[in-house]
């Protein structure tokens, strides 16, 4: 039998760049190589939409479809809705029960999210526990691999440490998850900060092709080039960082003649927007079929969830004896 892999994201917006980046191309190779199985972590968007969560469901449905159109295959992964599996939140309670809160406290990620999302009201119980949530959704699936990045570490060693705490109470049970490191590229905002829907600062994978091309005419460049006739620093340009990831056979050329001042920083930002849009037509072809296909979509969810359930139940009521509940 091959490993099993488990990874979410939260639909809290549309996926962008980012996520194809970080997450999805990743998640495409994987798929050949693991049992996968890929959740839309509804319970955990609450955690932080809880005041407003009317798009939840709606922007589930759509990261479903943006899945499909990069290629994440529902014959070979497991495509569900975390909330459509009730054992979720049955395991986070009872690995809650056993978890110091000091453990949590010190989560490096928790105070990085309360700076950035300050204008949120997220000194919760819910949000603090959200790491023990996690937990519960690699160890309902026995996951033995869980793809991450460097900065995901502290996350998946906290889940590690509730499984030894569960395991020396109860008996070897859990699996203790191991991570399977991905390297990011760096892609940030079209205005150099970290791309993210709370800066608008984003290229979603359903932009229409305007849209696109206009937010390249936004994005930030070299600052300290003033006059076309000023030699560029690419290595400073946030647009030469895309360049490198979208289009590397073009990076020579942009080099010299931004170093060289031969092209001006709107004549480069108006080829990458060409660049992104060739580089994003196969996914958006893709996604104007599924968008088409709603009930086939509806399909895969209601067949993801009853394969999700079918082992998240099974695991479920073996702890539940384990525990003598």
């Amino acid at each position: 039998m091959r490993e099993r892999v488990l990874s979410g994201m939260r639909p809290t917006g549309a996926l962008h760049l980012g996520h194809l980046l970080g997450a999805l191309q990743n998640w495409v190779v994987l798929q050949g190589e693991y049992e996968c199985y890929f959740m839309v972590a509804d319970w955990h968007a609450l955690m932080s939409e809880y005041e407003d969560p009317k798009e939840i469901r709606r922007n589930g449905e759509q990261m479903v479809i943006d899945w499909l159109a990069c290629g994440i295959d529902p014959e070979k992964s497991v495509i569900f809705r975390q909330s459509d599996v009730p054992a979720h939140l049955e395991l986070a309670f009872i690995l809650g029960v056993l978890t110091p809160l000091p453990w949590l406290e010190r989560n490096p990620t928790y105070k990085e999210q309360l700076r950035e999302l300050a204008t949120r009201h997220l000194t919760t119980y819910g949000f603090l526990g959200y790491p023990v949530l996690q937990a519960a959704d690699i160890l309902l699936y026995q996951a033995t691999k869980v793809p991450i990045g460097v900065d995901q570490l502290p996350h998946l060693e906290l889940a590690r440490e509730i499984v030894r705490k569960f395991n020396s109470l109860y008996g070897k049970k859990l699996l203790e998850p191991e991570p399977l490191l991905t390297q990011i590229p760096k892609l940030s905002g079209i205005d150099g900060r970290k791309m993210s829907k709370s800066y608008d600062n984003a290229i979603a994978l359903g932009d229409e092709p305007e849209a696109i091309l206009k937010k390249s005419q936004r994005m930030f460049t070299d600052p300290l080039r003033i006059k076309f006739s000023d030699p560029g620093h690419p290595d400073q340009c946030n647009v030469y960082s895309y360049y490198k990831i979208f289009a590397p056979a073009k990076k020579e050329e942009v080099y010299d003649y931004c170093t060289n001042a031969k092209k001006g920083c709107t004549e480069c930002k108006t080829n990458l927007g060409s660049v992104l849009l060739q580089f994003l037509e196969p996914i958006r072809e893709k996604r104007n079929y599924w968008v088409n296909r709603q009930k086939k979509v509806t399909e895969i969810i209601e067949e993801g969830k009853r394969r999700a359930r079918s082992v998240a139940e099974k695991s479920m009521s073996e702890i539940k004896e384990l525990v003598g509940i």
